[in-house]
């Protein structure tokens, strides 16, 4: 039995650079990691995405060696608002109207102080759900697609492991994965598993205990290393 701790990505930068981790994500990352020092967690393995902010929080964390896998990549929704932002603003007048409000008001914001940067909108609410019932106007990764490449990892993480019984494996990786993962263990396959990614907050790590047939959940959005409620944040 491996256990693996999940992690997500710090605080990432505005709508403008969210790929890249904000000067709080940093900071975050590394008392993930000193946390993990001062409980003597040690890995046998680190695994992060491919996404830059991904690979930032790893770094942040001390990690001094590690596997990019771009299996654990978030589900790209730069793309998801390309595609379906222009369509669903032809459909839907109501989304139209509060598209473009977010887009001025988007526009009109400084750099790295307004809260639009931070805020999950309506507009942002009706594209994903677009997304995961499937729009037939959307071109790219569906969300079953994503939700298959993601529990895919399983598989490749027992196969790494099965020299020996007992590992301890973290992977850097984003709320919509380990949300899935949470699902999976829970018997959850659908896109409920969004509604556990939702309430994920950054830096916080996951725990599940693996084995070939089975997937247990055994700690959830845990943040022991974040003392500070300032440092509680969720984008």
């Amino acid at each position: 039995m491996s256990r693996v701790f999940l992690v997500r990505h710090g605080q990432a930068g505005t709508r403008h650079a969210y790929d890249e981790l904000s000067d709080k994500g940093r900071l975050q990352a590394r008392l993930l990691g000193e946390f993990f020092t001062s409980q003597n967690t040690r890995f046998d393995l680190a695994i992060t995405g491919s996404l830059q902010r991904q690979r930032q929080t790893a770094v942040c964390a001390g990690m001094p060696e590690v596997i990019v896998d771009k299996g654990w990549d978030e589900f790209d929704l730069d793309h998801v608002y390309k595609v379906l932002a222009p369509i669903l603003c032809e459909e839907d007048a109501e989304f139209r109207h509060a598209y473009e409000a977010m887009r001025s008001e988007l526009a009109a914001a400084t750099e790295h102080s307004a809260g639009v940067h931070r805020r999950w909108t309506s507009s942002d609410l009706k594209i994903v759900q677009a997304w995961l019932q499937g729009h037939p106007g959307y071109t790219g990764e569906t969300w079953l697609e994503f939700h298959n490449r993601i529990a895919q990892r399983r598989a490749e993480l027992v196969a790494a492991t099965q020299d020996t019984d007992d590992h301890n494996i973290v992977v850097f990786t984003s709320a919509t994965p380990i949300g899935i993962w949470a699902g999976l263990s829970l018997d959850v396959e659908d896109h409920r598993a969004m509604r556990l990614a939702g309430v994920l907050h950054n830096a916080s790590y996951s725990v599940m205990r693996l084995r070939p047939d089975q997937l247990r959940l055994h700690t959830f959005n845990s943040i022991p290393h974040l003392t500070h409620p300032e440092l509680h944040t969720y984008r």
